[in-house]
Formats: structure tokens, C-alpha cells, sequence
């Protein structure tokens, strides 16, 4: 059997799985930091971490796909583990940078949302002041 199809095997069946893997533990795990952006809206911040899920995938699994070709025909055992160990490696740094993206953009939201909450007063203005004129 060609060892390249192995490589390509084994490759696909790491990367699928830790993609999976990944976006399955953020999901669960985002959707309360999701809530708290959005301001407590359970039905917004479900559909907006499944939203970010399924983006996740896209992204990923399309490059998971673009990344399978291999630059050179896999000969033997040790050369089947190094193009193995290249390969997932870029996928576990690119599902890295995704969840770094996410959370930054997320973060960047919810200080956006902290400010604007302290910007308001906490009571409304029970009524106006006069105006002094100057040297009066």
C-alpha cells in the first residue's frame, strides 16, 4: 500500500477529530462568556455560538482540505510520521489561532459593552439646575 495515502489518512482522521474536539469544548464552554457579552440574552447568545461554531468549521476543515496534498511521496515509516507530524501541527497552530481571533473579537465586544453601561447613569435625572450668569 502507498504510504502516502496512509499519511493522508491518518492526517485527515487527526484533523477532523481535534477539529471537532476544539469546537465542541469552545462551544460549550464560550456560550456563558457569550451570555455575559450579550448582556444575559440566553436565545442570542445560542444562536450566536452556534453562528461562531459553524464558521469554525468552515474555516478549519477547509483548510484542513486545501493543506492534504502532500509536497513529496511519503517512502517509508519515519518519512510518514514527519509529514504527519508537520501537517497536524499547522492544523493544531491554525485551530490556535482561530480560538485566539475568537476570544480577542468576543473581548473587544464585551469592553465595548462595559462602556457603554458605565456611560449611563445609574439613576435618571430627577431634575434640572439654573444657570448662573457670569459676575452675577
Amino acid at each position: 500500500m502507498d504510504l502516502t495515502v496512509v499519511a493522508y489518512a491518518v492526517y485527515l482522521l487527526i484533523s477532523v477529530a481535534l477539529t471537532v474536539w476544539v469546537a465542541r469544548t469552545l462551544s460549550r464552554n464560550g456560550r456563558i462568556f457569550i451570555a455575559s457579552v450579550l448582556r444575559g440574552d440566553e436565545k442570542l447568545a445560542d444562536a450566536v455560538n452556534h453562528l461562531l461554531v459553524v464558521g469554525f468549521y468552515l474555516v478549519n476543515l477547509g483548510f484542513v482540505t486545501l493543506y492534504l496534498k502532500a509536497a513529496d511521496a511519503v517512502e517509508n515509516a519515519r518519512g510518514l510520521f514527519e509529514a504527519l507530524s508537520v501537517k497536524i501541527g499547522v492544523v493544531l497552530l491554525v485551530l490556535g489561532v482561530m480560538h485566539l481571533g475568537n476570544v480577542w473579537v468576543l473581548n473587544k465586544i464585551r469592553r465595548r459593552s462595559i462602556m457603554e453601561r458605565e456611560q449611563q447613569p445609574p439613576v435618571p435625572p430627577q431634575g434640572w439646575t439654573t444657570t448662573v450668569p457670569a459676575g452675577a
